[in-house]
C-alpha cells in the first residue's frame, strides 16, 4: 500500500489502523479483477502503444532479493529496541538461519520477510541488519527488463539518516543514481542539488524522508516520475530508459542515533541501532516498448505464483523477443521502434513476392527508400534477385505475361555472348524511362541482330575478346566506293574507287593525290614536265617537286625574285666586242617607241672586218641556233657572213658535243633584203663550263640607194649575237608519248619559238607562256635570281617572264645598272639626263660618269650651254658692261653680277641705298655715303637712303621711321631717344598701342614716359585698363566692369554706376556664394541673391528632395512626391504630422479657414475670424449663428465671458496649487510663509545688529516684531488644526491596516488549504488503485463507445462498410470497362515518352557553344577551356570564351583588343604628330630669332652705307665749298693756297677698291638675307605642311577624303615658295641695280673730283707767279696745317669706323648668318623627316582602320549569326518546356491512376 507521508489512515501514535489495511486489500483485489475484465487486449494494441498492468516486483522474487547484512545468520545475536518506558521488554535475540515461522522460528529476520504476503499480524516479521553496521546495500535482480514506477519502504526502527537508490539497465553492469536521501545533504552527499527537483529526470537530495521521527513505521517513498512535474512527451526514449530496470539497489549509508553511541562505546549500546525494515514494495510492470499487454513467466521463473509480475511480454505489433525488442521473422519491412500513443510502430511484413522465406532489416536500404522500406529479402528463388526478389538474376529477364509471383516469370536470356554486352546479359524488365524491354539483348559498340550475332556495317571480325564486338572497317570513306559495305564482314578487306589503293583504300595511286569523296577518289598530279622534277606528287597535298625556285603545287610558276629566261636569253652585244677598230654608234631611243635594238646601239662592221664575241658560259650541252641582229643602212641590203667558233680545246668524243667535226665550226650565212636578223643555217653544239670565242666576218654587202640617201659605203650596223637554243630536241617535245606530240604540235602552231627573234618583247599567249615556262626550267635547272641592282631598280623582284627589273627613271638593263644613253651619273636616284645644248654639244649624249657633253668651238659648260667668264648672250657671246664696277654678267640679259664700289643696276650704273653719286663718271662718280647725320656703317645712320636736290644742291635725308629733320637726327613723334649723342637712336614709345602717334605730346621724347594715354588705358605705359575697366590693354580692348550690385561686394563699388573687376578677366568680386563674371547669381544650390548678403543655402533635405538645388528666387526645392515645405522637410502641401512617420490630409472646412494650409505640426487650421473648431467648421466663443453664418454675440455677452473667464482661471490656480501640494509635500504649501517670516526675521536681526540705532529704526523694529509676532501665531494656529487632521488621517490609516493584515492572513489560510486539497487529489488520482480503476473505467467506456459505432458501420443499411462495398464494386466495372483503353493510352505515353526522352538527350548545345565561345562545346564546365552555357567562373560570373578559343565572343574580345591597340596607337601617332608639331613650331621660333638676328645685321650694314653716304655727302659739300670759293672773284691768293693745301692734305675716308668692295660684300649680305626669307618661307610651307599631316593622323578614318586637299595645300606652299624667291630674286637684282647707280654716282664725283684737281694746277701756277706773298702764306699755312691734321684725324676716325663696319660684317653677322643658314637646313631636313614619319604613320593608321572595320564587319556577322543561334536555342528551350509540361501532365494523369488503382485493392 502506497502512502505520502503516513498522516492518513494511522492512529494517533502513527500506527495503521484496521480499516486501512483492509480498504487496501479490497482496492488491490479490485483493481487485478478489473485490469484482467475490463480491458480488451487486442483493440488497445491495435491503436497504440499498450502496456502490462502494474504490480509489485517482489512479489515471486524473493529468492532474487538480497541484502549485504542480516542480523543471526550465523548464530544467534542479541539486539535491543529503543523504547517507552511502558515497555517491559528491551532486548531480543535475532536468529535467522532458518526462515521465518510464525510459529516456529519467529526470531528469524531474513531479507524476504520484506516481501508483502498479505498474511494476518504482518508486523510480527521484518528483515533486521546486523547491530552497528551503517552501510548496508539492498538489492533486486531482475530476470528481465521492467518499467520501475515508485518505491515504498516501510522501516520498523528510525528511518537511515542518508540513503540512496541506483538502478541497472543492463544487469548490473552499470549503475545509476536514482536519488539521494539524507537528514544532512551538505555532510552526506556534498556537490548534489537539493530538492525539489526542477525537471524531471534531475538527480537530488531530498531530507523529508530522514527525520528521526517516526522511530517506527516511518516510509520513504520514491516516484520516478514526480507527477508534480510536467512531461512533454511520456513515450519519448529518454524517459522509457529512464523507468526501464533490471537491477534495483539501495544503499544505506548512515545510521540514526540518539548520540549516546558517542559517549558510551558498550556493546549494549551497540545493540540499539540497527536497520530493520517491515515492508518493501518496488512497483512496476514488465517492459514491453508499448508492444504488449499482458506477461507471462520468463523462463525458469515461478509460473503460479499469485500476484507476481512476470517478466516475459506477449508480444503483439508482429514483435518478439523477452522484452518485445525484435520484429518477428519475415517482419523486417520497417525498423523495430516501441510503440506510441497513437501509434503502434508495428513491425511489417517483408514482401518477397513468394521467392524467399526469409528477409532482414537494412538501414541503408530504408534511408534510400524515404523512410518507406527497409526489408530485403534473403536467398531469392525461382532465379529472382533484388531486395523483394521483384527482379530477375544476371542472365534472365522477366516474362512480361506472367505474373511477379509466378515461379516461372523468369526466362533465361537468349544472346550471342560474343556481341552482347555482358556476357550475353539481356533487359531484365520493362522500363520505358530508362529505355529497357525485357528479354532485349545489348548489343555491343558495333554489334546488331536480335541475338547480337552480327557485325553493324563498316564493321568485321566479330569476337568475344573485343569490348567493341566487331573492329570498325579500316576502310577511308573518301576511297571507298560508296553505296555498298565498306568492307568485308569478315576479312575486313576494302572495296575502293578506282584511282584508290590500299587494304583500307586509304592511299591514291601513284601519280595522283587528294584522296576524298570523288567518283574517282583521287585527282591526277598533274606535275609540270619543266618546272617538277618527276611526275609524282605529294598524297595529301598534291605538291609537286619543283626544281630550283620553282613553285606551285604544280611547280608552274616562278618564285618570287626569280624568272624564267627568255629565248633571246643568251645574248651579247656588238659594242662589247673586240675587234679591229670597233666603231661603235650610239642611238638615243625616242620617248614614247620602243627600241629595235638592244644595248646602248651598234657597231658599224666594214667589208672584211671581224668582231669577236666571247661566250663564257651556257646552261645546257646541246646544239644552240646563232641569231644575229642587225640594222641594214641602204634599202634592200643584203650581206653574206662568216661566224668561226673558237673552241677552248679538242673535242672529247665521249662529250655531249663529241659529234662535232672542225668543219663545223665555220658557218657561212647570208641576210636577205628587208630583214633585221639572220639565223645562220647550221646550229653550234656548245658545252657548260667553257669559253668559246665567236668570231663574225663581213665578207661583202650591198644593196639599193637611193638618191635623197647615197650609200655610205660597204658597211653593216650589227647589234648582238644570240644563241638560241634548239628547244624542240628535248624530252617534253620528243619524248613520242601523247602529251609529248601535243605540247610539240602546239608549241609550232603557235610559233613559240618567235620570242627570241626580236628585242621586243610582248606578253606570251596563253598555249606559249607554259610552255615556254617549262622549257626554262629544263634549260636553267628552275628559275634563274632578279639581281636587280639596289641603286638602279625599284624593287628586288623582276618580271617573272625574262627578268626584267622594274628601273628607276633613266636606267636601263634587265639588272636596271646601267644609264640609259643620254643619262649619266648612275646612283642611288638613278641618273641625270645630259642636257646637252643643241645649240653648244656636238651630241645628245655625254660622258656616263660626269655627264660632260661634247662642246662645240666658243662653247663651254657641263651641257655647252653658256659662254666664258665676262660674256653673256649665248650662242652670240658679248663681252659684259657693268662700268668697271663688276666683272660678270647674267649669261642670258647681260645684267651686271656683284657690282662693287656701292653700285647698282642692271650695269652697276647707281649707287645704292645709302649712298649718292654717279657711277658712270670715269673720274669722280664714286658713291659716297648719305649724311644722315652720319654715312651708313656707322651707328648715328638713321635714314634709308638720300638724294641731291636739284634746286638747292643740297643733300635731303629720307628718314627712317621714328627719325625726322633734315638730317634725321631727331625723334619723330611717337618715338623718344637722344640720336645727338653716339649709339643714341630713337625707339617707340612702349604705350601699348594706346597713344596718337602724330601727337608730338603723347610721350616724353626724352624718356619715353607715356603721357596722354587712350582708350580708357592708364600707367607708363598705358598697359593697364582704368579702375572700373578690364580687358587687354595692349589690344586696345579696355571694357567698362558690369557688375550686379546686388551679387557685388558693396567694398569695391565707389558709387551706385561704377564697380571696380578683375582688370585682367573682367570678374566682379561677389558675396559669398555667389557666381558669374557679372555676379548675378547664385552658386548651385543656392538662393536669394537680394539678400545684399550673398546667397542662402538650398538646405534641400537629402532623400526627400529630387536633388540638392532649388529656384533660384523662391528658395523651394524640389519635392519627391508625398513632401513638401521650402526644403521638402515638412509633409506635402496640403497635409501635416511628421514626414518622417506619417503625414495626414488637412481636414479643414473650406468655407472657415483662412489659408488651405493647415499647421503643418499639429493639423490646426488656420480660421478666420467669427470660426473656431479643429476644421474650422463651427463658429467661434463670442460669435453666434449657423455656420458658416456666423455673426458677434451681443454686448453683454462681453461681461459674462469676462466673469466666466475669471472664475476659469481661479479653478486653474487652484487645480495648479493641487499639483504643487502633490509635488512638494504639505511643507511646500507653507514655504512661501517661511520665506517671508525668514527675510522679516533677518532684518530684525540687522537692526539689532546695528550699533548705531535710530528711532526710526527702533519703530521699524517694533512693527516688524509685531508682525513676526503675529504672523507666527497664524503659522501656529494653523499647524494645530492640521496636526490634529493629521491625528485623525493616521488613526483611520491604522484601523484600514490591520483589517488588510486580517484579510491577508485568511487569504493566506485559504490558499495553503487550497494547496493541501490539491496535494491530496493528485495523491488519490495518482494512486495505483483509485487512478487505476477510473484509467480502466474510461477505457471501458471508450471502448463500449467503439464497439457501438463498429456495429453500427457494419450491421446498419447504409452504411459506410456498405457504401463502400457499392463504390469499389462500381469502381471495378468501370476498370474492366476502360481496361483495354487504359492500356493502349498507356502504351501510347509509354513510346511518346520514350521520344521525347530521345529528343531530349539529342538536344545539344555543342554547337552553338563551339560557335559563340569555342571548341569543344560539349566538355563539362570544370574541363573546358572556352566554358560555355552556364558555366561560371571563381568569381561567379558567366565564363565564356578565353584565350585560344575561336569563338563568337573570343573574336570580339580580340576585335576589341584589336580596336583598343588601334586606338592607342592613333593616339601615339597623334602624340607623336603633336611632338612634330612642337618640333616645327621650335624651327619656326629659331628661324624668327634668326631673322631678327639678320634683321639686325642688315640694319647695322644699312647704318653702315648711311654713315658711307653721310661721308659722301660731307664730300660733296666741300667739293662744292670749293668749286664755290673758286669761283668767286674776290678770293685772294692767300685763301686760295689755303684751300687747296687743305684740299691736298685732305684724306678720303675710304679707296674706291675698299669702297667697292664694302658695296659688294653689302649686296652679298643682302643677298644672304633673301636666302634667309626664302629658307624661312618654306619652312612655312613645312609647318601647314606637318600641320596638315598631324590632322590627318587625327582623322584616320577621312584621311582618304582629304588627300587631294592636302597635295593641293602644298602645291600651294612650293608655289607661295618659289613666288617668294623670285621676289627676293627681285630684291637682289635691285639692289644691284642700286650698286650701278652708287658706282656711275662715284665716277661722276671722281671726274668732278678730276676737274678741282686742274683748277687746282692753275691755281698753283698762279701761286708761283705770286711768290712774293709766300712769307704771309706761310704763315696761313700754318694754321691751315693744323686744321688739315684735325681734317685728317677725322678721316682716320671715319675709316676706322668703315673698318670696324667691315670686320663687324665679316666676322659676327657672318658667323650668326652661317649658323642661321645651317640651323635652316637641319629644320627643313627635319620637317622633311617629320613628314615621312607623318606619312608612314598615316598608311600605318588607313591599314588599321582598315583592319578595324574588317574586324567590326566580322564581328557584325557573328553577332548576327549568334543572335540566329539564340533565337533558334529559344525556340528549343520553349518547344523543350512545351514537352516537359506534357510530360508532367502525363505522368500526373499516369499517378492519378496509380492511386486509384491502389485505393481500390
Amino acid at each position: 500500500m502506497e502512502r505520502a507521508s503516513g498522516d492518513q489512515g494511522r492512529d494517533l501514535r502513527g500506527q495503521p489502523g484496521p480499516w486501512a489495511l483492509r480498504l487496501g486489500l479490497l482496492l488491490s483485489v479490485l483493481a487485478t479483477a478489473l485490469a484482467q475484465a475490463l480491458v480488451p487486449d487486442v483493440p488497445a494494441c491495435s491503436r497504440g502503444s499498450c502496456y502490462p498492468a502494474t504490480g509489485d516486483l517482489l512479489v515471486g522474487r524473493a529468492d532474487r532479493l538480497t541484502a549485504s547484512s542480516t542480523c543471526g545468520l550465523h548464530g544467534p545475536q542479541p539486539y535491543c529496541i529503543v523504547s517507552h518506558l511502558q515497555d517491559e521488554k528491551k532486548c531480543f535475540l535475532c536468529d535467522s538461519r532458518r526462515p521465518f515461522s510464525a510459529r516456529d522460528n519467529p526470531n528469524s529476520h531474513r531479507i524476504q520477510n520484506v516481501v508483502t504476503s498479505f498474511a494476518p499480524q504482518r508486523r510480527t516479521a521484518w528483515w533486521q541488519s546486523e547491530n552497528g553496521v551503517p552501510v548496508v546495500t539492498i538489492q533486486l535482480d531482475l530476470e528481465a527488463e521492467f518499467h520501475f514506477t515508485h518505491l515504498i519502504m516501510t522501516f520498523k526502527t528510525f528511518r537511515p539518516a542518508a540513503m540512496l537508490v541506483e538502478r541497472s539497465a543492463d544487469f548490473g553492469r552499470t549503475w545509476h543514481v536514482y536519488r539521494y536521501f539524507s537528514y544532512d545533504c551538505g555532510a552526506d552527499f556534498p556537490g548534489v542539488p537539493l530538492a525539489p527537483p526542477r525537471h524531471w529526470d534531475d538527480i537530488v537530495c531530498e531530507s523529508r524522508y530522514s527525520e528521526i521521527e517516526p522511530s517506527t513505521e516511518g516510509e520513504v517513498i520514491y516516484r520516478v516520475l514526480d507527477p508534480a512535474i510536467p512531461i512533454p512527451d511520456p513515450y519519448s526514449p529518454r524517459i522509457q530508459n529512464l523507468l526501464k530496470i533490471t537491477n534495483l539497489r539501495v544503499n544505506l549509508t548512515r545510521l540514526h542515533t540518539l548520540g549516546d553511541n558517542l559517549l558510551d562505546p558498550r556493546r549494549e549500546i551497540r545493540e540499539k541501532y540497527y536497520y530493520a525494515l517491515y515492508e518493501l514494495v518496488v512497483r512496476g510492470n514488465c517492459f514491453c516498448y508499448g508492444h504488449a499487454s499482458q506477461c507471462a513467466p520468463a523462463p525458469g521463473a515461478p509460473a503460479h505464483a499469485e500476484g507476481m509480475v512476470h517478466g516475459a511480454c506477449v508480444c503483439k505489433h508482429n514483435t518478439r523477443g523477452l522484452n518485445c525488442e525484435q520484429c518477428q521473422d519475415f517482419y523486417h519491412d520497417l525498423p523495430w521502434r516501441p510503440a506510441e500513443d497513437g501509434h503502434s510502430h508495428a513491425c511489417r511484413k517483408c514482401e518477397c513476392h513468394g521467392h524467399a522465406h526469409s528477409c532482414h532489416f537494412d538501414m541503408a536500404a530504408y534511408l534510400a527508400s524515404g523512410n518507406v522500406s527497409g526489408g530485403v529479402c534473403d536467398g531469392c528463388q525461382h532465379n529472382t534477385a533484388g531486395r523483394h526478389c521483384e527482379l530477375c538474376r544476371p542472365f534472365f529477364y522477366r516474362d512480361p505475361s506472367k505474373d511477379l509471383r509466378d515461379p516461372a516469370v523468369c526466362r533465361s536470356c537468349d544472346c550471342d555472348p560474343m556481341g552482347s554486352q555482358d556476357g550475353g546479359r539481356c533487359d531484365p524488365h520493362d522500363d520505358p524511362a530508362m529505355g529497357l524491354v525485357s528479354g532485349q539483348c545489348r548489343c555491343k559498340e558495333h554489334v546488331v541482330g536480335s541475338r547480337c550475332q552480327q557485325c553493324r556495317d563498316g564493321f568485321f571480325g566479330l569476337s568475344a575478346s573485343d569490348p567493341a564486338g566487331c573492329r570498325r572497317c579500316q576502310c577511308d570513306a573518301r576511297g571507298t566506293v560508296p553505296g555498298v559495305t565498306s568492307c568485308d564482314p569478315n576479312s575486313g578487306t576494302c572495296f575502293c574507287k578506282r584511282l584508290v589503293t590500299g587494304r583500307g583504300c586509304n592511299r591514291c595511286l601513284p601519280g595522283h593525290w587528294g584522296l576524298s569523296h570523288d567518283l574517282l577518289g583521287c585527282r591526277p598530279c598533274d606535275c609540270d614536265v619543266g618546272g617538277a622534277l618527276d611526275p609524282q606528287c605529294n598524297e595529301a597535298t598534291g605538291q609537286c617537286r619543283c626544281r630550283q625556285h620553282m613553285v606551285g603545287r604544280r611547280c608552274e610558276q616562278v618564285q618570287p625574285g626569280y624568272f624564267r629566261p627568255f629565248l633571246d636569253h643568251l645574248t651579247w652585244e656588238a659594242e662589247d666586242t673586240q675587234g679591229q677598230m670597233v666603231d661603235v654608234v650610239e642611238r638615243l631611243a625616242t620617248p614614247s617607241g620602243t627600241p629595235s635594238w638592244t644595248g646602248r646601239g651598234f657597231v658599224r662592221l666594214q667589208e672584211g672586218q671581224t668582231l669577236e664575241f666571247l661566250v663564257t658560259s651556257v646552261p645546257r650541252a646541246m646544239d644552240y641556233d646563232l641569231l644575229l641582229r642587225l640594222e641594214p643602212q641602204v634599202p634592200e641590203q643584203w650581206a653574206e657572213m662568216e661566224v668561226t667558233v673558237q673552241r677552248p680545246g679538242p673535242v672529247s668524243a665521249h662529250s655531249p658535243c663529241g659529234h662535232v667535226l672542225p668543219k663545223d665550226d665555220h658557218i657561212p650565212g647570208t641576210l636577205r633584203p628587208e630583214t633585221r636578223y639572220m639565223v645562220f643555217p647550221r646550229p653550234v653544239c656548245l658545252e657548260p663550263g667553257m669559253s668559246y670565242k665567236v668570231h663574225l666576218k663581213l665578207v661583202r654587202t650591198g644593196g639599193g640607194a637611193q638618191m635623197d640617201a647615197p650609200y655610205s659605203g660597204p658597211s653593216l650596223l650589227i647589234d648582238s649575237l644570240v644563241l638560241l637554243p634548239r628547244v624542240l630536241v628535248l624530252e617534253m617535245f620528243s619524248g613520242g608519248d601523247a602529251e609529248a606530240l601535243e605540247r610539240r604540235a602546239t608549241f609550232e602552231r603557235y610559233r613559240c619559238h618567235e620570242e627570241g627573234l626580236v628585242p621586243s618583247k610582248t606578253p606570251p599567249s596563253e598555249a606559249c607562256a607554259p610552255l615556254l615556262i617549262s622549257l626554262s626550267a629544263i634549260l636553267y635547272n628552275g628559275a634563274l635570281p632578279c639581281q636587280c641592282d639596289p641603286q638602279g631598280s625599284l624593287s628586288s623582284e623582276c618580271d617573272p617572264h625574262g627578268g626584267q627589273c622594274l628601273c628607276k627613271p633613266a636606267v636601263v638593263g634587265r639588272r636596271c645598272d646601267v644609264c640609259a644613253p643620254g643619262f649619266y651619273g648612275f646612283g642611288p636616284t638613278g641618273c641625270q639626263a645630259c642636257q646637252c645644248s643643241s645649240e653648244g654639244a656636238l651630241s645628245g649624249l655625254c660622258e656616263g660618269t660626269s655627264g660632260q657633253c661634247p662642246c662645240r668651238t666658243g662653247a663651254f659648260g657641263l651641257r655647252c650651254d653658256r659662254c666664258q667668264r665676262g660674256q653673256w648672250g649665248f650662242p652670240n657671246c658679248q663681252p659684259c658692261v657693268c662700268n668697271g664696277h663688276a666683272d660678270e654678267c647674267d649669261t642670258r640679259t647681260g645684267a651686271c653680277l656683284g657690282c662693287r664700289d656701292h653700285t647698282g643696276g642692271e650695269h652697276c650704273e647707281r649707287c645704292i641705298a645709302g649712298f649718292h653719286g654717279d657711277p658712270r663718271l670715269p673720274y669722280g662718280g664714286q658713291c659716297r655715303p648719305c649724311p644722315c647725320p652720319e654715312g651708313p656703317g656707322s651707328r648715328r645712320h638713321f635714314a634709308t637712303s638720300c638724294h641731291r636736290d636739284g634746286y638747292s644742291q643740297q643733300i635731303m635725308c629720307h628718314c627712317r621711321a621714328g627719325y625726322t629733320g633734315p638730317r634725321c637726327d631727331a625723334c619723330a613723334p611717337g618715338y623718344f631717344g637722344d640720336p645727338s649723342r653716339p649709339g643714341g637712336q630713337c625707339q617707340p614709345c612702349e604705350c601699348s598701342g594706346n597713344i596718337d602717334p602724330t601727337d608730338p605730346d603723347a610721350c616724353d621724347p626724352r624718356t619715353g614716359q607715356c603721357l596722354r594715354c587712350l582708350h580708357h588705358t592708364e600707367g607708363p605705359h598705358c598697359a593697364h585698363c582704368k579702375p572700373g575697366f578690364h580687358g587687354q590693354a595692349a589690344r586696345q580692348s579696355c571694357h567698362r566692369c558690369v557688375c550686379n550690385l546686388l551679387g557685388t561686394d558693396p567694398q569695391h563699388c565707389p558709387s551706385t554706376d561704377r564697380c571696380n573687376c578683375d582688370p585682367s578677366s573682367g570678374q566682379c568680386p561677389c558675396l559669398p556664394n555667389v557666381q558669374g563674371p557679372s555676379c548675378d547669381r547664385c552658386a548651385p544650390n543656392f538662393w536669394n541673391l537680394t539678400s545684399g548678403h550673398g546667397c542662402q543655402p538650398c538646405a534641400c533635405h537629402p532623400s526627400r528632395a529630387r536633388g540638392p538645388t532649388c529656384n533660384e528666387f523662391t528658395g523651394q526645392c524640389h519635392c519627391r512626391a508625398g513632401f513638401g515645405g521650402r526644403t521638402c522637410s515638412e509633409c506635402q502641401e496640403l497635409h501635416w504630422g511628421d514626414p518622417g512617420l506619417q503625414c495626414r490630409a488637412c481636414d479643414c472646412d473650406p468655407r472657415g479657414i483662412d489659408t488651405p494650409q493647415c499647421h503643418r505640426s499639429t493639423g490646426h487650421c488656420s480660421c478666420r475670424t467669427g470660426v473656431s473648431g479643429v476644421r474650422c467648421d463651427q463658429c467661434a466663443r463670442g460669435f453666434s449663428g449657423v455656420f458658416p453664418a456666423c455673426y458677434p454675440c451681443h454686448a453683454c455677452f462681453g461681461d459674462w465671458d469676462r466673469v466666466v473667464q475669471d472664475l476659469a482661471a481661479r479653478t486653474r490656480r487652484l487645480e495648479q496649487r493641487a499639483q504643487e501640494l502633490q509635488q512638494t509635500g504639505v511643507l511646500g504649501a507653507f514655504e512661501s510663509s517661511f520665506w517671508h517670516i525668514q527675510e522679516k526675521l533677518g532684518t530684525v536681526q540687522g537692526i539689532v545688529g546695528a550699533r548705531n540705532a535710530s528711532a526710526a529704526s527702533t519703530a521699524q523694529l517694533m512693527e516688524s516684531t509685531e508682525e513676526l509676532r503675529r504672523e507666527i501665531g497664524e503659522a501656529t494656529e494653523h499647524l494645530t488644526r492640521l496636526e490634529a487632521k493629521l491625528t485623525d488621517v493616521q488613526d483611520e490609516n491604522f484601523n484600514a491596516n490591520h483589517a488588510l493584515s486580517s484579510l491577508e492572513r485568511d487569504g493566506l489560510a485559504l490558499n495553503l488549504t487550497l494547496r493541501q486539497l490539491d496535494q491530496h487529489l493528485d495523491l488519490l488520482k495518482h494512486s495505483n488503485f483509485l487512478g487505476a480503476y477510473d484509467s480502466i473505467r474510461h477505457a471501458h467506456s471508450l471502448s463500449a463507445e467503439a464497439e457501438h459505432r463498429a456495429n453500427t458501420s457494419a450491421l446498419t443499411v447504409p452504411s459506410p462498410v456498405s457504401n463502400s462495398a457499392d463504390t469499389r464494386h462500381r469502381t471495378e466495372e468501370l476498370m474492366a470497362a476502360q481496361r483495354e483503353d487504359f492500356n493502349r493510352k498507356h502504351m501510347a505515353n509509354q513510346r511518346a515518352l520514350g521520344e521525347l526522352s530521345a529528343r531530349t538527350h539529342s538536344l545539344s548545345l555543342t554547337a552553338i557553344n563551339e560557335l559563340v565561345c569555342g571548341p569543344p562545346g560539349d566538355a563539362p564546365c570544370a574541363t573546358s577551356p572556352c566554358g560555355g552555357a552556364g558555366c561560371l567562373d571563381e568569381d561567379g560570373q558567366p565564363r565564356c570564351g578565353g584565350l585560344g578559343c575561336n569563338g563568337a565572343v573570343a573574336m570580339a574580345d580580340l576585335a576589341l583588343g584589336r580596336a583598343r591597340h588601334t586606338q592607342a596607337e592613333l593616339q601615339r601617332a597623334l602624340a607623336e604628330g603633336g611632338g612634330i608639331l612642337s618640333q616645327v613650331a621650335e624651327t619656326r621660333r629659331r628661324a624668327g630669332e634668326a631673322q631678327q638676328r639678320a634683321q639686325a645685321a642688315l640694319d647695322k650694314a644699312n647704318a653702315s652705307r648711311g654713315q658711307v653716304e653721310k661721308a659722301n655727302q660731307e664730300l660733296r659739300e666741300l667739293i662744292q665749298n670749293v668749286k664755290d670759293f673758286l669761283s668767286q672773284e674776290g678770293a685772294d691768293p692767300d685763301s686760295i693756297e689755303m684751300v687747296a693745301t687743305r684740299v691736298l692734305e685732305l684724306s678720303i675716308p675710304a679707296s674706291p677698291e675698299q669702297i667697292q668692295h664694302l658695296a659688294g660684300a653689302i649686296a652679298e649680305r643682302v643677298r644672304s638675307l633673301a636666302d634667309v626669307d626664302t629658307i624661312l618661307a618654306r619652312t612655312v610651307g613645312d609647318v601647314r605642311r606637318a600641320e596638315q599631316l598631324l590632322q590627318d593622323a587625327r582623322r584616320a578614318r577621312s584621311r582618304a577624303e582629304g588627300e587631294k586637299q592636302k597635295a593641293e595645300t602644298v602645291q600651294a606652299a612650293l608655289e607661295e615658295a618659289q613666288r617668294a624667291q623670285g621676289a627676293a630674286q627681285g630684291a637682289i637684282q635691285g639692289a644691284v641695280v642700286d650698286t650701278q647707280d652708287t658706282e656711275r654716282t662715284l665716277h661722276q664725283v671722281q671726274e668732278k673730283v678730276a676737274g678741282a684737281e686742274q683748277a687746282l694746277s692753275s691755281a698753283g701756277e698762279r701761286a708761283q707767279q705770286l711768290d712774293g706773298l709766300l712769307e704771309a702764306l706761310k704763315l696761313k699755312r700754318a694754321g691751315n696745317s693744323l686744321a688739315a691734321s684735325s681734317a685728317e684725324e677725322t678721316a682716320g676716325n671715319a675709316q676706322g669706323r668703315a673698318r670696324e663696319a667691315e670686320q663687324l660684317l665679316q666676322g659676327p653677322v657672318g658667323d650668326q648668318y652661317q649658323t642661321v643658314k645651317a640651323l635652316a637646313e637641319r629644320k627643313a631636313q627635319g620637317v622633311l623627316a617629320a613628314q615621312e614619319r607623318a606619312e608612314q604613320l598615316r598608311d600605318e593608321a588607313r591599314g588599321l582602320l582598315q583592319a578595324a572595320q574588317d574586324k567590326l564587319q566580322r564581328l557584325q556577322e557573328l553577332e548576327g549569326t549568334y543572335e540566329e543561334n539564340e533565337r533558334a536555342l529559344e525556340g528549343k528551350a520553349a518547344q523543350l518546356d512545351g514537352l516537359e509540361a506534357r510530360m508532367r501532365s502525363v505522368l500526373q494523369a499516369i499517378n492519378l491512376q496509380v492511386q486509384i488503382y491502389n485505393t481500390c485493392q
